[in-house]
This record gives structure tokens, sequence and C-alpha cells, in this order.
């Protein structure tokens, strides 16, 4: 258990961070179950548009290490790809 002053302020830092994180955590997963939810559906306009708006979101995300950089990128560059296969 924390005892001084610095590390008590430290822990309540990181509770509102966390809280924070969480949230940022649940608006990328949402957007990427979105793109998904249209690449099942058939809808490629769909597809795109949720695309577009998960872009930012993650991007964001990663920057704020919220999600690995990496882990982004990656994420990214799959749904792209799914979304590219629905015109072929």
């Amino acid at each position: 258990m924390a005892n001084s002053a610095s590390a008590k302020k430290r822990i309540r830092q990181t509770e509102k961070r966390t809280i924070v994180n969480r949230a940022r955590l649940g608006e990328v997963r949402s957007a990427v179950r979105r793109v998904e939810e249209a690449i099942a559906s058939g809808d490629q306009a769909a597809a795109k548009a949720a695309l577009l708006a998960a872009q930012p979101l993650m991007a964001r995300s990663a920057q704020r290490r919220v999600l690995d950089r990496n882990a982004a990128s990656r994420k990214l560059s799959r749904l792209s790809n799914r979304v590219k296969e629905m015109a072929a």
C-alpha cells in the first residue's frame, strides 16, 4: 500500500488514466466490429465508410499507447485488405 503522498497521487492518476484508456479501447473495438460486420454483410460502401471512421481512432489509440503501434498497424492493414478483396 502506498504511504507517501506522491505514491498516493500516482495511484489516483493511474485510476483516472485506466478509465480513459478502457473507454478508448472500447471505441476502437466497436469501430473494428462495425467494419467486420459491414464486410460480413457484403456491403462494400459501408465497409469503406466504417474503415475510414476506424482508421483515425486506431491511429490515435496507438499514438497514446492504448494499443501497440504495430498491432494497430497490423489490424488496419488486414481490415483494409479484406475491404479491397470485396471489390474483386
